[in-house]
């Protein structure tokens, strides 16, 4: 019958920690809905064309090139801290400093259809310090088989 009971105890102070931690970690913000590190004027990613580039046709093996142009429209620097494709044969280049208030810049994307015969659809994923955070591009089109 101890063993019971000492069983109880511990399971009921088990749930009484867990749920202190759950109400301690729910995740509120105190900050006033502000961003801290740019007194809450963040950057703005403006795309200065569509974000779907639609290639056309092209033949299998070619490199099709786009060249993706952004202003930063935002008050404060514009950072680009990750660029990710959705497929190894697409290939993204972007300016690793920081992007000023008011400064265009450009995303070089680069789709090799080597192998890849047929409707495509490549989508690039940006993740930036602008709300929101993730920006995507997408190029499409047909490639032709040899």
């Amino acid at each position: 019958m101890k063993n019971r009971s000492a069983r109880f105890i511990y399971f009921a102070l088990f749930l009484g920690f867990a749920g202190m931690l759950a109400v301690s970690c729910s995740g509120k913000k105190e900050s006033g809905g502000t961003d801290e590190a740019t007194g809450g004027n963040l950057p703005v990613f403006t795309l200065q064309e569509e974000s779907t580039y639609d290639f056309g046709k092209a033949k299998e093996g070619e490199i099709v090139e786009k060249s993706f142009a952004f202003k930063n429209t935002g008050d404060s620097p514009l950072v680009i801290g990750n660029i990710s494709a959705s497929c190894g044969c697409t290939t993204p280049e972007w300016p690793k400093e920081p992007i000023a208030p008011g400064t265009e810049s450009n995303i070089m994307v680069r789709f090799n259809t080597t192998g890849k015969p047929g409707p495509q659809n490549k989508t690039v994923t940006i993740t930036a310090n602008t709300e929101p955070s993730v920006i995507e591009l997408h190029i499409k089109g047909i490639v032709e088989g040899k």
